[in-house]
């Protein structure tokens, strides 16, 4: 059943509203994508405070165009149209997708076609190196590791020394006996 345009109009501000509200938005063509699948990403997504939005492609472009979002034709591209709108976590959204597409043969039914960054269209590789990113957490862990390593170089040079001391004292007193 057709939309009405009030209807239209309520879509396109809700759009550009949680366009407002996001940190990140990543773009995905889906196609033969099965409810239980569907299901199961939407609740993943929603884990991590993002949120999975399908609309009609005019709406999307409209929205885009009121929020002056260029880069980004949806009516250009083939197929359905996902939007996956990212509200705490910048990384979260593509992440959570291109986990989702490496598992269970996904990639031929889900793939990503771009999103916006900080106000900006990235293309579909900047989101791929984007998934691909570290956790922030594992982050967190390299740089702790990075400041601990020259104490740690200190304490073991330092010990090093008492190793040797010891070794002397050894073998003066297997000399001695």
């Amino acid at each position: 059943m057709a939309k009405t345009k009030i209807q239209k109009q309520t879509i396109v501000r809700d759009l550009q509203e949680k366009l407002k509200r996001a940190k990140s938005v990543v773009f995905a063509r889906f196609n033969a994508l099965g409810v239980a699948d569907n299901e199961a990403l939407r609740r993943d997504l929603k884990q991590e405070a993002s949120e999975y939005y399908v609309a009609k492609k005019t709406l999307l472009a409209k929205t885009f165009a009121d929020q002056k979002l260029d880069g980004f034709d949806p009516k250009s591209e083939a197929g359905q149209l996902a939007v996956v709108f990212g509200y705490e976590d910048e990384v979260a959204p593509a992440k959570i997708l291109n986990k989702f597409i490496k598992g269970n043969g996904n990639a031929e039914r889900l793939s990503f076609l771009g999103g916006v960054l900080e106000g900006k269209f990235i293309d579909a590789a900047q989101v791929k190196f984007l998934a691909d990113l570290p956790s922030r957490e594992e982050l967190y862990a390299k740089v702790v590791g990075s400041i601990n390593a020259p104490v740690s170089g200190f304490v073991n040079v330092l010990a090093g020394n008492l190793r040797g001391l010891v070794n002397v004292l050894h073998a003066i007193q297997e000399k001695k006996s």
